[in-house]
């Protein structure tokens, strides 16, 4: 058996990989649609303030992108040396939009962004408005590409598994690009993006406000954030709401974590808007409910229960112990090929291999598990309690609190008495982080809400990492968090620098750093 220390360590790296990498990654995807909003004006109008805003906001944008790059890179090695029996078992299905995302969108991304920066003065305005469109598109079909894979993981559609190969193989390409799961992933994780890129220009906006600095370019740029970020908002907590009900039809251990709900809820269930989840008496203490609300919401009906951790736990280690008859018949089946009645057996079981590979984390002989082993295999089943309960709401009250933010601002902006309300700038400017928090937040929601399963109901997480001493993944581990802490550090400076220039650095002599007077005009 592989230790759990080495799996645990192994899953300590990729997270922070990921955690590291998708720092940069909404800012990218929500600046580059902005930036074509800014050009698209500036073509439109002919005001030199919106050529003036793209490219002192692309200058941030291209900042972030290289630092993108750079931490998404190791990903991808990680799934081949940190990962390998994952590799083996899933590459032929994980791989395909992996590959698509570094052959098509990355190189098309890489391509516009280069013309983006050194085409304004060689193309035409609206040649270069192209240009900064398919700039944008390359940057969300990158994201198109690694949210199908990621979806796949969530919800493993057209694919099924080889007992002649040991692997599974997929058999729709449709299926896997088409999935609901794919579809709501994309389109909620680039709106959270969107919202991270205005929430950006609002907050740096807010402060040369407040600095009375540059004010007609901040205030046009307060103004388009403000605008884009209430729509994107919006989307972002709708999409949400679509992804929570796949979760509830096809996760529901995920769900009954979210929602602590530890009794199978009659329906409609009621929400329990907060409460303390004790998880060693599985009851939620103190627990403040709204009636109905979560069924309506997480099933969209008035007549479907929603199941809780107790229920799910039993059903599970019955599920366990078909998986195990599935191991016994896809074990003698290896050795009879053949035969007709082993093929039917195990495509009887087949469904709930998986769950017999869970016993593989306590036993190397799962027929010989013992009824212990196959009740603590059913709890792995379920997520954290707590932590889902609170990471989830905190995600969600940063959504509602930049939902207000964006309101307020749009609202005041639109009357041009933007100025007069230092207590929203204030606000707008300390409410930066709120982005990316939520972002962390949903993903730790959606990741560790899938354990044990690196592929869910399939592979196991702890049957998915490569042979590797405890020594050299804590070594690489250790390597990992000092260079991207380094490069997080770099990042910061750069943009902090470039931030507190302002347009100023664009040298047309128009802005506050660039007058003797040191005084802005409209």
């Amino acid at each position: 058996m592989i230790s759990s220390e080495l799996v645990d360590l192994s899953r300590l790296q990729f997270a922070l990989t990921s955690m590291y990498h998708f720092i940069f990654v909404p800012l990218t995807l929500g600046l580059s649609f902005l930036l074509v909003v800014m050009e698209a004006s500036y073509v439109i109008t002919g005001r030199q303030v919106y050529k003036d805003m793209t490219k002192f906001w692309g200058k941030l944008f291209g900042i972030n992108f290289a630092l993108g790059v750079a931490t998404g890179i190791t990903m991808e090695f990680q799934f081949g040396t940190n990962w390998a029996y994952y590799s083996h078992y899933v590459g032929d299905i994980f791989g395909a939009p992996l590959a698509i995302e570094g052959l098509m969108a990355f190189f098309l991304e890489s391509t516009f962004i280069g013309l983006f920066f050194f085409g304004w003065q060689r193309l035409k305005k609206s040649t270069h408005l192209l240009v900064t469109f398919l700039m944008a598109i390359g940057s969300n079909l990158s994201a198109l590409w690694i949210l199908i894979a990621n979806a796949w993981m969530q919800y493993p559609t057209g694919s099924a598994f080889n007992f002649q190969t040991m692997r599974m193989e997929m058999n729709d390409f449709f299926a896997v690009v088409m999935s609901p799961w794919a579809q709501a992933k994309f389109g909620h994780t680039i709106a959270a993006g969107y919202m991270t890129g205005a929430v950006f220009v609002l907050a740096i906006s807010a402060w040369y406000i407040l600095k009375g600095r540059d004010m007609e370019f901040a205030k046009r740029s307060f103004r388009l954030a403000a605008a884009f970020g209430f729509i994107v908002t919006c989307f972002t907590i709708h999409l949400g709401d679509e992804s929570g009900y796949l979760v509830t039809k096809d996760q529901p251990a995920k769900m009954a974590a979210i929602e602590a709900i530890w009794e199978t809820q009659p329906a409609p269930a009621p929400m329990t808007v907060i409460g303390f989840p004790n998880e060693e008496k599985q009851v939620t203490e103190g627990a403040v409910e709204v009636p109905w609300l979560l069924g309506m919401i997480a099933t969209r009906s008035l007549d479907t229960e929603i199941k809780g951790i107790k229920e799910l736990v039993e059903e599970n280690k019955l599920r366990i112990q078909n998986g195990i008859i599935a191991m016994e018949a896809l074990s003698a089946l290896r050795r009879s090929p053949d035969n007709v009645a082993l093929q039917e057996r195990f495509k009887q079981y087949e469904k709930d291999l998986g769950y017999g590979m869970l016993l593989r984390k306590y036993t190397n002989e799962p027929s010989r598990a013992t009824p212990e082993m196959i009740e603590q295999a059913a709890k792995d089943t379920i997520p954290g309690v707590s932590i889902m309960f609170w990471g989830f709401r905190a995600m969600v009250a940063c959504g509602l609190a930049l939902l207000f933010i964006f309101g307020m601002s749009f609202y005041y902006s639109a009357k041009d008495t933007i100025v007069n309300r230092s207590w929203l700038l204030k606000t707008a400017f300390f409410a930066l982080p709120l982005p990316w928090i939520a972002c962390e937040l949903g993903w730790m929601v959606a990741e560790y809400g899938r354990q044990p399963w690196s592929i869910y109901e399939v592979l196991p997480v702890h049957l998915s990492t490569s042979t590797l001493s405890v020594g050299s993944i804590t070594g690489s581990l250790i390597g990992f968090v000092l260079l991207y802490s380094a490069l997080l550090v770099v990042e910061m400076w750069l943009m902090i620098r470039l931030i507190k220039t302002g347009p100023s650095l664009l040298g047309t002599g128009r802005y506050y750093f660039e007058r003797k007077s040191g005084t802005d005009k409209e």
